[in-house]
């Protein structure tokens, strides 16, 4: 009976720790990625501003062939949204917002996740001129993670698993606009 009582003191010990640290640890992520693109910045920012075309390079869209889109307003303009929806876990339910839109430069996104849990992120993609017929792609993902969900980030590279996606993603993209 001692060795169970101490047991559980030293689980509660371990728990009591943990959520000390949670109260000190960061609550925010952010990944982001970079693709050269051989094509003009007016091209490439033209292709990414239409929502819909996120459907043609991100991983996320094709782990699900069978999964269900709605659309809401008009796509290349502030308040355009893609909403989807998947019998699959790790591509669930949700909706993508474009937020705002510096023409030829930055596309802010907000990312409102439903199932398999409800969070939002956000995101952006900006271009940037490399020369007249290259262009520099930049994808990041920023989110945020209530006390005390937030000791996940200890546990979870982020960089890891949203940056490879994300890497995957650009490729994709450079294939298409390439082609």
């Amino acid at each position: 009976m001692k060795i169970f009582i101490g047991i559980i003191i030293a689980l509660a010990g371990i728990l009591v720790l943990l959520l000390i640290i949670g109260f000190f640890l960061r609550k925010d992520y952010s990944v982001g990625k970079d693709v050269v693109v051989n094509r003009p910045k007016a091209n490439v920012f033209g292709y990414l501003k239409f929502l819909k075309n996120q459907n043609n390079f991100s991983v996320w869209s094709s782990m699900d062939p069978n999964m269900k889109t709605e659309f809401h307003g008009t796509d290349g303009t502030e308040g355009f949204v893609s909403a989807w929806e998947s019998e699959i876990k790790n591509v669930g339910k949700g909706e993508q917002e474009i937020l705002k839109i510096v023409e030829g430069e930055r596309i802010d996104y907000e990312i409102r996740f439903i199932k398999p849990f409800k969070s939002t992120s956000w995101a952006y993609i900006t271009t940037t001129t490399v020369n007249d017929n290259q262009t520099s792609v930049h994808w990041e993902f920023n989110g945020k993670m209530k006390y005390p969900t937030n000791l996940m980030l200890l546990f979870m590279n982020m960089e890891k698993m949203v940056g490879s996606d994300l890497d995957k993603g650009l490729q994709n993209l450079k294939s298409i606009l390439e082609k």
